[in-house]
């Protein structure tokens, strides 16, 4: 079970694209940055954020811990920003945070960044299975804090519950959008990590992950369906595409071999 925390203090916006993401004070003392649900790109970005990174941390990824933040929308009643104010006010409730690591830099190859191929291998598994356009050189999505790596920023992940009526399509997709991959030149052990990644993703673990969806953020996808509907329906697609994983491992592998 995900941990709930109490936002008591905006401390700073995040000025990324259309999502306005926020460092926040919260009543344990400790900073977050919150994903708020009355951003653009809504509840699908923060379920596609909390499945993708649990399942990025199932695997052994660092990916920091994810937390529920409980929003009161009085949080900007002193906030002068009109956009701001806006968001928290659309924003009440359960949203999703991240914690904040301090002093952290963005994964860039052109600072000399490097990542082992054991941890590049999954990484790259991990974005290929959840479908994950977002973690290319223009945009890492990648900290690196004390030196380690740590995947972030996982709402462009699982763009199939953007049109469940061609999930099929999405199941077995060979993920060709893995060659823009950030990490693709380090990744020399796809094969290993494949073994890896499949040993540690049971259906107790899917199961488990996907259950920390809150009731009401699955009944707000549009379509009419029940949460236990919604639920099954993300099991159903991460179990056949587990099943159909040598797809896109094969194209990440093809995809290195142009790299180098």
């Amino acid at each position: 079970m995900l941990r709930t925390v109490q936002a008591t203090r905006y401390v700073l916006p995040l000025r990324e694209g259309g999502s306005l993401p926020a460092i926040v004070e919260a009543d344990d003392l400790g900073l977050y940055v919150v994903k708020f649900r009355g951003a653009g790109q809504g509840i699908l970005a923060l379920i596609a954020e909390l499945i993708a990174g649990e399942i990025g941390r199932a695997l052994g990824l660092r990916v920091p811990e994810i937390v529920f933040a409980e929003i009161d929308p009085a949080l900007g009643r002193n906030e002068p920003d009109y956009e701001i104010r806006h968001l928290l006010k659309a924003s009440p409730g359960l949203n999703l945070a991240l914690d904040y690591l301090p002093g952290s830099t963005m994964f860039d190859p052109a600072a000399r960044d490097t990542a082992s191929a054991e941890e590049a291998s999954l990484v790259v598994w991990f974005d290929a299975f959840t479908q994950n356009v977002d973690r290319t050189p223009r945009n890492a999505n990648l900290l690196v804090w004390h030196r380690k790596l740590y995947p972030i920023d996982h709402g462009a992940a699982l763009f199939f519950h953007h049109d469940w009526a061609n999930m099929e399509k999405r199941i077995e997709s060979p993920f060709a959008q893995i060659e823009h991959h950030v990490l693709l030149p380090w990744a020399a052990e796809i094969e290993q990590a494949a073994t890896i990644a499949r040993g540690k993703l049971t259906p107790d673990v899917l199961a488990e992950i996907v259950g920390n969806v809150p009731d009401e953020w699955l009944e707000a996808i549009p379509g009419g369906l029940s949460a236990a509907e919604r639920r099954a329906g993300y099991l159903d697609f991460f179990h056949r595409r587990l099943a159909a994983a040598e797809l896109f491992e094969q194209e990440a592998i093809r995809a290195r071999s142009r790299h180098v």
